[in-house]
Parts: structure tokens; sequence; C-alpha cells
């Protein structure tokens, strides 16, 4: 896949044309409001500039899992609401996303005007990426945009379908997405670091894999550590660990070791006998964790040894959280990390790039997500992308 071939649609003659724009408005609702209307801001400058342009804009979106066509509660009517109030512009509504009743709402579109149509997983054609449900999509626009890279690791009607049938573009919040991690990952200003954390091994094992070939330092976290102290000998207690992936987490040491990626670890650790808020907690060495506790946080040392490797690094990728930090007090691990991140990042010493669900959830709590050079809402795609594999909508928008 050439990602150089990836083309936008600045200098295109877009006036009195219908431009399908493929969205993710997966956005969070209850009881028929937005509550959380963050990926529609980051989409809604891209949507405008294409109205500002004289496009007839049409956008396109899935939203939840429906099991067997229409359900009211997905219905994306109360986000075309949301949209319409952020936009500053009308947002018409098509009650289906193909048929009579999306073509009459397209029809009715002047140029500027924008569109919102409904769920594209009310029908089952979307994500078995079936030829002529794409096909039927196609004949509402004259032009595609790809704008949901979070959506791009799945090969839908959608994503991959609609690029067969129209001229087909990438939107500015995937370019964005993309150029913030070929940043990190392909020309990245070195020395670099990962920071890789979370629960289990086994979630992570491509990733790892990946990013010892990439980066000069990977710094391990959350629970995934304690599978690869326990490989080196390491007692854990009662912490979370898969012993099954032993041989894994040693051969991934190993293959570190032999493309010169340091892998740093914690060497303290703040342990609790319960997994509750508030519990009793202490400070141990990571050599020193009594057999009836749990490691729930990296420690103070850790912390500042990881910090200190950061002041001599310029460019980061952070995907997952050093400890359990939704429970207090087991988040300041990963809290003061991702400040001290922060503060390099605004001084102009670091790139720093983070996704992931839980990252962008522990980076929010921290008060930093902001001073980040660039957080992704993508989940899956942004996985997926670090495990060094092709994504589907990205390729078929650079074909």
């Amino acid at each position: 896949m050439n990602l150089d071939k990836l083309k936008t649609t600045d200098g295109i003659d877009v006036e009195g044309k219908r431009v399908i724009v493929r969205a993710d408005l997966n956005v969070p609702v209850r009881d028929g409001k937005v509550t959380d209307a963050t990926r529609l801001e980051r989409l809604l400058p891209g949507i405008n500039a294409l109205a500002n342009r004289g496009a007839k804009v049409i956008v396109i979106s899935h939203f939840g899992r429906p099991r067997n066509g229409p359900e009211a509660e997905l219905s994306l009517k109360p986000v075309a609401e949301m949209m319409q109030r952020l936009l500053g512009r009308p947002v018409a509504f098509g009650g289906d996303s193909i048929g009579a009743e999306a073509a009459s709402a397209v029809g009715k579109l002047k140029n500027g005007d924008v569109a919102l149509l409904e769920n594209l997983r009310f029908h089952k054609g979307e994500e078995k990426n079936d030829p002529a449900f794409a096909g039927e999509l196609a004949k509402l626009g004259d032009i595609f945009v790809g704008d949901a890279f979070s959506c791009a690791h799945r090969a839908h009607a959608s994503t991959e379908g609609l690029t067969h049938f129209l001229p087909s573009y990438a939107g500015p919040l995937l370019m964005e997405e993309i150029n913030a991690l070929r940043t990190a990952l392909e020309k990245p200003q070195r020395p670099t670091a990962a920071v890789v954390g979370g629960a289990k091994v086994s979630t992570k094992i491509p990733v790892l894999t990946n990013l010892v070939a990439k980066v000069d330092s990977l710094i391990i976290g959350g629970g995934m550590a304690n599978t690869f102290l326990q490989a080196l000998g390491v007692a854990v207690g009662k912490s979370l660990a898969e012993p099954e992936f032993h041989a894994t987490a040693r051969d991934i040491m190993a293959a570190a070791k032999q493309k010169g990626c340091e892998i740093v670890l914690p060497v303290d650790a703040v342990v609790a006998r319960e997994f509750k808020e508030g519990a009793a907690s202490e400070i141990v060495p990571i050599d020193s964790v009594p057999c009836d506790a749990m490691i729930l946080d990296v420690g103070p040392k850790s912390v500042a040894r990881t910090s200190e490797l950061l002041d001599h690094t310029k460019t980061l990728l952070w995907n997952g959280p050093l400890g359990a930090f939704e429970i207090a007090p087991f988040g300041e691990g990963t809290f003061a990390l991702a400040r001290a991140a922060a503060q390099l990042t605004k001084a102009g010493k670091l790139v720093s790039v983070a996704g992931g669900g839980d990252t962008v959830a522990a980076l929010n709590s921290a008060g930093v997500a902001d001073d980040f050079t660039y957080v992704s809402t993508a989940g899956g795609a942004f996985l997926e992308w670090l495990e060094g594999r092709e994504l589907p909508g990205v390729a078929a928008l650079a074909r």
C-alpha cells in the first residue's frame, strides 16, 4: 500500500457535486441526546469546508450494532440534530441510507447543503461489503470521501465497497490520523519510545512484535508487565498475569535485544490486597511484591526512570495505561508520566502520539489530552496500524 497515493479533495471542483462522506458518528447517546460530541466536533470542519465550496454533502455512518434491521434506539436522528447545532447550518435527515427515502433527501439538497442518512447497519449488505448495497449507496453521490479512520480496519460497503464505484478521496480527519502515525512510526525524529500498557500480553502480541523493530525504547506497563516480569523469574503475588505467555514474552525480549530496542519494565510498584477504590496500598520494589498482594500501578521510581528516558526522546507513541487508572489511587503512575510527556510536548521537545479508548480516557483524567501532539479517537484501527497491518479502508483509497 503506497500511502503517498492518497488524494484529498483539495484543488478539486466540488461545486454542485454530491459528495458522500463516510464518517464515524458512533457517539454516545442517552435518552435521545448526544452526551459526548468529541467525534462530531473533529469531523465538522471538513464537512463545513466542503459545504462552503458549494458541495451537496451527504454524510453516512454506522451507529451501534443493530441485530436485525432498523432499531429505533440506534437511529442517527439525534446525531443529525446535534450536527445541525454544532455546524450552525441546517442538516437534513434521510430516513434510510439507500432507496427512495435516501434519494428524496439527497434530491432536495442545494449547493452548500448537508444531509445525514440513516444508520448504514440497518442493512446487512453494509457489513458484508455487498457490491449491490455499495452500488445503491453510490447512486446517491458523484464523489466519495473516506473520513472515518476508526472504521478503516473493516472492509465494509461504506469503507471499501464504495471506492469501486466513485472517484474516491481521503478526508482531512483520516489524513490527520495517518500523518500522525507515519510521523511516529515511519519518519520519526529519533530517539523514539513507545509506551504500551493494558491488562494482557495476549491482546498486544502483534503490536509489541512490530514495535520492537521500530522504536529505540519500549516501555511496558499495566497487567502485561507482570507477565514479562514473571518470565524473568520475578514473583508478582496475586497480580493479573498470563503464565502461558512467558515464552512469548521472552521471545519479544530476545527480538528487542537483536534489534537494539531497550525494554523498560517497572522497578517498583503500588500494591494492594483489594482491588477497590481507596484500598490500603503500599509502594514496594518490584522484586519484593508480597505473595498476598496485587500490583495495581507502577511506583514513583519507575515513573522517574521513564520520565528521564522521555527527556532524551524525540518521538513518543502511547497505547494503554500503566495501571488500574480508573480506580484511585492506582492512576497516579499513568497520570505522572502523561504529564511529563505533555510538558515536553508543550516545550517543543517531543512529538507525542497517543490512541486507544483507555489511553484517551487516561489522558483526559490526567488533564493533558489537549497537550499531546495528536490523540487518536480510533480504537481497533489504531491498534491494527501499530501491528503493521494494512487497513482495507485506507488501502482502497490509496488504490
